[in-house]
């Protein structure tokens, strides 16, 4: 591990050199980027809160956001390339929820939190 001298010293060296052996790997901050570049986009915000509550078809998500179906269909791809949501296929018809991982169910509880809203009861 290459050290980088730091300009002022202030006691917590030995904690600055975890901090800078974590923060080198790039590619590891790159997912948490990736994932927040999508929800830099009210709709794909709305579709993925959607999605943590109930499991939709792209056309059943165009009507309830009042979208065309195209580009519903793009912010979902967009979403599902950041692992955020999953799909299934059942005939010709394609189906998403929110994936159940602990990056998701985080994500949806910080949403709720900041908009001041609760999950609908269902």
């Amino acid at each position: 591990m290459k050290e980088i001298g730091l300009p002022h010293h202030h006691g917590n060296e030995e904690e600055i050199g975890k901090i800078q052996e974590q923060i080198r790997r790039e590619e590891r901050f790159q997912t948490a980027a990736d994932i927040f570049k999508q929800l830099g986009d009210t709709t794909r915000i709305r579709i993925f809160w959607l999605l943590c509550h109930c499991e939709e078809c792209v056309i059943n998500i165009s009507a309830i956001l009042e979208m065309s179906s195209p580009a519903v269909s793009h912010h979902l791809r967009l979403l599902k390339n950041t692992g955020l949501i999953l799909c299934r296929r059942s005939g010709k018809e394609m189906y998403y929820r929110a994936a159940d991982t602990p990056q998701s169910r985080l994500l949806h509880q910080t949403i709720e939190q900041v908009m001041k809203i609760a999950c609908p009861d269902l």
